[in-house]
């Protein structure tokens, strides 16, 4: 394969990327053409879909080549790890319900007027969902999101082989691919990832501005903030929303030890499953640490509002996969607002005595949608200037 601009670039200095080599799906520019024509048939894919075709092509899921066939999908099903051995959280498939698509086809996947992809079919095969549902998910409820999207979202059969990219996805927010987001990262210094997949307030950006000062991470570090903006739950703010509240902050807060991206992946809130997921994407993206938050990926029954997850389920299983990863894991700081230091721990507050300040997720919608001053100790002014303009 010709190099692109979404070939890895050597930084013997930067963490490797999972597997040695960061993979680039990408097909030379000249052969695109001559792809397309030898396809044979057509397949439309879903917002999902596309998320994991761009992580494919660009390397984001390294060292994956394609959609898993039904051996790594099982292995990575029951044993979070393919049959070659390597660690994933969850399984990368594609499915349909095309009757007419079969082993041997050239596929072109398309999306949204675009064409993505090609996939040369190597398997067809009906999925166990339930014993996906409960290895992967913990559960069979549907209660849970991810285990209703696999049983009423995603189609009767899976399809298992490799890709050849097109072109990405056009997107309202810009995903940087893994090299060039490792092409901004410092020689030789940490960098710890931060995950979420909504606005960031206050709290949010003491815990991953202190995390550079762990006892785990070297003086220099840099935090590269990295919420995925992909599909997730419903009741969460649409992704270019999010994506605005992202840019107008960086450019508030202009800290030099920041770095800025967004990741097109969808949610599955799987819990300890999903923080394996993102620990092996963020290495690709050349970060040495991430942050695990209490309950990291969790959800709750809308029934009972039960957990699904423990709250430290996915910082025990983070750690457990953290040496084989090469990765260190930094546990969330438990931070609370006190009238009289600001932000501390909550352990530091209770042995203090000090005053503690809340406002809940609730509130906070409500004062927002009534028009009432937020405090800052709470959220930045350009996030909520964003979320109101919004609505």
């Amino acid at each position: 394969m010709s190099p692109n601009k979404y070939s890895y670039a050597n930084q013997l200095d930067l963490i490797p990327p999972y597997g040695d080599e960061l993979i680039n799906l990408m097909a030379p520019i000249n052969e695109l053409k001559n792809l397309k024509q030898s396809a044979n048939k057509t397949l439309e894919c879903s917002d999902r879909n596309a998320c994991d075709i761009e992580l494919l092509v660009i390397g984001g899921f390294s060292p994956a080549r394609g959609f898993m066939n039904k051996a790594d999908y099982e292995s990575v099903v029951r044993k979070h790890r393919t049959t070659s051995g390597h660690l994933f959280g969850l399984p990368i498939v594609l499915d349909t319900d095309q009757e007419d698509l079969q082993k041997g086809d050239r596929v072109l996947l398309k999306y949204k007027g675009q064409d993505l992809a090609v996939i040369d079919i190597e398997e067809k095969w009906i999925p166990d969902k339930v014993t996906e549902a409960k290895f992967c998910y913990g559960t069979t409820s549907l209660e849970h999101p991810a285990v209703k999207m696999i049983a009423t979202e995603r189609k009767k059969y899976y399809l298992g082989g490799k890709i050849q990219g097109i072109e990405l996805p056009e997107r309202v927010f810009p995903c940087k691919t893994p090299s060039e987001v490792r092409s901004t990262l410092p020689s030789g210094s940490d960098v710890v990832a931060f995950q979420c997949r909504n606005p960031i307030h206050r709290a949010h950006y003491e815990l991953f501005t202190r995390a550079l000062k762990a006892d785990n991470v070297k003086e220099n570090a840099v935090v590269l903030v990295h919420p995925t903006c992909g599909p997730t739950q419903q009741d969460d703010i649409p992704g270019p929303v999010r994506f605005q509240t992202y840019e107008r902050l960086a450019k508030e807060v202009n800290n030099p030890s920041i770095r800025w991206a967004y990741l097109p992946y969808s949610m599955h809130m799987a819990g300890p499953r999903e923080a394996l997921q993102h620990m092996i994407i963020r290495r690709n993206y050349g970060c040495t640490h991430f942050i695990i938050g209490r309950d990291m990926a969790g959800c709750k029954s809308s029934l009972t509002g039960e957990d699904f997850y423990g709250a430290y389920d996915a910082q025990e299983f983070a750690k457990e996969c953290a040496k084989e990863l090469e990765m260190k894991t930094v546990p969330s700081l438990n931070l609370v607002f006190t009238e009289e230091e600001g932000y501390v721990t909550a352990e530091k507050a209770k042995q203090l005595g000090l005053h503690i300040k809340k406002l809940s997720g609730t509130q906070f919608r409500q004062m927002l949608r009534s028009g009432e001053e937020i405090p800052e100790w709470f959220a930045f002014k350009s996030v909520v200037d964003v979320l109101r303009d919004s609505k």
